[in-house]
């Protein structure tokens, strides 16, 4: 009795597209990718597939006490992508065993499928890579993807309820990475101020801000945004928009009409696209170029 052949994934099964384009690097002398580049392509997605659940990949094995190695790789071609093709890889999980994870790959050129993949991971110590059973909040975040669900919560509060989150990860980011003294990244103004913290769903803070009062006597429906951070590896997947948002929200809610901050220049254009405008002009803050910047709230009572 023949299995039934298992039909060639679509576009649209997957959550997570990766999109890329082909590098001369990547070509023979016909334009034509090599073959192995095929499965570089599905491991670079998989960095934004961990990206997409809100989880710094080297956080696992410290979190969850293993990590994932792969067992099989199995791939199939369909067609063959050429120099400067544009191409979208999708990546999603499909079965979870008691250890092993079973993960399929599509990587299309528009609609026309010309590679999938399995690929096995298995769940083990780092150190032996004898195979562990897959932890429950691993299981959990995998299938919670899946289904469509939200990868991250967002919550305000004061620094009494959110202020053990917020520092650790602004030490991360100001002290730790960026080099500003922790004499100037904590101030008395935390006390007061309104934070927000995005954690993933291992509970780690990887997103953060505050909002504060304007100072001037004159504005007092004025707020402030400061200490926006994000962890490194999640830049860029909408976690400062989430953070920036939640503050503005916040703000409008409490009757401020107009929000202002400073910007480091490297991300005026961020701001730009959430509606902030220049106001000011540069300056240096910890060693660190920044500008002035700021937004009419909509909607403020």
């Amino acid at each position: 009795m023949t299995t039934p052949k298992k039909p060639d994934p679509t576009r649209a099964d997957f959550r997570l597209i990766h999109p890329l384009r082909v590098r001369w690097a990547e070509v023979d002398l016909q334009k034509i990718v090599f073959n192995p580049h095929y499965l570089m392509y599905i491991d670079t997605a998989f960095t934004d597939y961990w990206r997409a659940l809100a989880v710094p990949y080297e956080a696992i094995p410290p979190l969850l006490g293993g990590d994932l190695f792969v067992k099989k790789s199995t791939v199939e071609y369909h067609g063959s992508a050429r120099l400067d093709d544009r191409l979208d890889v999708g990546v999603r999980c499909v079965r979870i065993g008691n250890s092993s994870m079973l993960f399929e790959a599509g990587i299309f050129r528009g609609n026309e499928l010309l590679v999938s993949a399995e690929l096995v991971y298995v769940f083990a110590d780092p150190a032996t890579q004898t195979s562990k059973p897959v932890p429950d909040a691993l299981r959990t975040l995998l299938t919670g993807f899946e289904a469509g669900e939200t990868m991250t919560q967002t919550s305000v509060g004061s620094w009494a309820q959110l202020g053990a989150q917020a520092a650790l990860l602004r030490q991360t980011v100001f002290t730790d990475e960026l080099g500003i003294p922790a004499s100037i990244e904590q101030d008395a103004a935390d006390a007061t101020a309104l934070h927000a913290v995005i954690c993933n769903r291992l509970g780690q803070p990887v997103g953060t801000g505050r909002l504060l009062r304007d100072g001037d006597a004159h504005a007092r429906d004025h707020a402030r945004i400061g200490r926006v951070a994000v962890t490194r590896a999640l830049r860029g997947s909408g976690l400062g928009r989430d953070v920036i948002k939640a503050l503005m929200d916040a703000a409008a809610s409490r009757g401020d009409r107009q929000v202002s901050l400073h910007a480091q220049r490297n991300a005026e254009g961020f701001y730009t696209r959430l509606g902030f405008v220049v106001s000011g002009e540069p300056f240096e803050e910890a060693g660190i170029a920044h500008i002035e910047m700021s937004c009419a709230l909509v909607g403020s009572r």
